[in-house]
């Protein structure tokens, strides 16, 4: 019998998916991708294999999952099999300025960013391309939004960079980019299974950037005012415009990503910026049950009618 193969390096984040998979009486496996021996002379198993390598595994101490990883789905590719967010996938999910690049190529318009090789060159990249105004530094491999950060002046930003809390990213990369002021703290995160529009949630950006949705980064709601009720952190919502909705299933299509969380946000004159996309989804439960529905169940379902094509498929060649 024949397998959905689930690539991951995080066991909190696999167990929403699992239960799903068990749920619907699915035939898995999990494959660990931090370490292992594979004979690539050799053909890789059967079975619909489905990538959530993350962009954050080394910050789990997993410093190489995302390489080998890499390695595993050429090997996979190589033989032909099913794999749901392939190598493309990966390398847009470990590299933004590979994100933007094909953002722009399908014309989703994204923030203005400079890319930055050189902890000391930082500052005055800042304050050659955005003079008073502020802007984020962000890592071009992070995940979870760890290691963006707010300045309002390269001043500030020259600071950060001599002090105790800077951390340098994984990659060497840094990113300075626009930042895009909303008149409210909001952002929004379309989900897509399958190359198809599931839902968006509506997500409290007043605590910052760090905006994973999965229930082990929970960190509460955001502070009020007293006598204010609190806006809960994730808020699903039906719908999001349709054109901004065709064109990133477009470009899903284009870069063979089959599940993926988009994030955007909007600017006080309308305009839109996408700026993330996650291909190592998470689907926060708190919000799934006030509005009744689950995305790991519809992620399931989806994987499991792939393996029943693959069984068609395979049958009909026999």
């Amino acid at each position: 019998m024949t397998h959905i193969h689930v690539i991951h390096e995080n066991a909190a984040w696999l167990a929403p998916l699992a239960a799903a998979l068990d749920r619907r009486r699915l035939p898995w496996r999990e494959w660990f991708l931090d370490r292992g021996v594979f004979d690539l002379s050799g053909p890789p198993p059967q079975g619909v294999f489905y990538n959530r390598m993350s962009a954050s595994s080394h910050t789990r101490d997993h410093r190489y999952a995302a390489e080998l990883t890499a390695a595993v789905l050429a090997w996979l590719e190589q033989h032909g099999r099913r794999v749901v967010n392939g190598s493309r996938a990966l390398d847009l999910e470990i590299s933004k300025a590979r994100q933007y690049a094909a953002l722009a190529t399908a014309g989703i318009r994204t923030p203005d960013t400079a890319i930055v090789a050189g902890k000391e060159l930082l500052v005055a990249a800042a304050r050659r391309r955005f003079a008073e105004d502020p802007f984020i530094l962000k890592p071009n491999r992070g995940g979870k939004g760890l290691g963006v950060r707010l300045f309002h002046t390269a001043d500030a930003l020259a600071g950060y960079l001599d002090g105790p809390d800077y951390e340098p990213p994984v990659d060497g990369l840094h990113l300075l980019q626009q930042y895009v002021r909303a008149p409210v703290p909001l952002i929004t995160r379309a989900e897509f299974v399958g190359g198809r529009f599931m839902y968006a949630v509506e997500v409290d950006a007043s605590d910052g950037f760090e905006l994973c949705p999965a229930d082990v980064c929970a960190v509460g709601d955001a502070s009020r005012p007293a006598g204010e009720a609190p806006r809960a952190k994730f808020t699903i919502i039906d719908d999001i415009d349709p054109d901004l909705k065709r064109r990133y299933e477009v470009f899903l299509a284009a870069n063979d990503i089959g599940v993926a969380g988009i994030e955007f946000i909007t600017d006080s004159t309308g305009a839109v910026y996408t700026y993330d996309v996650n291909t190592n989804t998470n689907y926060n439960p708190d919000a799934e049950a006030r509005a009744g529905c689950s995305g790991m169940d519809v992620l399931a379902r989806y994987l499991g009618a792939e393996l029943e094509r693959l069984y068609r498929r395979s049958d009909a060649a026999d």
